[in-house]
């Protein structure tokens, strides 16, 4: 069985970018998750501060999070045959009665008057 060509070298730079970026992330989240440990564990340390520590890890694994579900969708979309859009039933508004509404007519009159008001101006 022949072995998979590996990918292009702009896309092994990409990945390699890619996986430089999550790693970064997640570094200096962690690093910032210690900080407000210590912080929690100092005198004038509170809950907040536990609160960051349990959220800059999520922080910094969500470029991580964030790349593999981009990769994931556009595998989907490649898997996918390209289908024509569904074509939508054209409605057609039913037909006014015979004899317009006495409210409609006057509104339609203020309207006709406001416009020739305008085109005064």
């Amino acid at each position: 069985m022949p072995a998979e060509p590996g990918p292009a070298p702009s896309q092994l730079g990409r990945r390699l970018a890619i996986a430089a970026t999550c790693a970064a992330s997640l570094a200096l989240c962690c690093g910032l998750a210690w900080w407000q440990w210590d912080r929690f564990m100092s005198a004038s340390g509170t809950f907040q501060n536990l609160g960051y520590v349990l959220q800059w890890p999520l922080f910094g694994l969500f470029p991580a999070f964030m790349f593999w579900r981009i990769k994931k969708l556009r595998a989907r979309e490649e898997a996918e045959p390209a289908a024509p859009a569904p074509a939508r039933p054209v409605t057609v508004p039913a037909p006014l009665p015979e004899g317009e509404d006495d409210e409609l007519a006057a509104y339609n009159r203020y309207l006709r008057e406001l416009h020739a008001r305008d085109q005064q101006s």
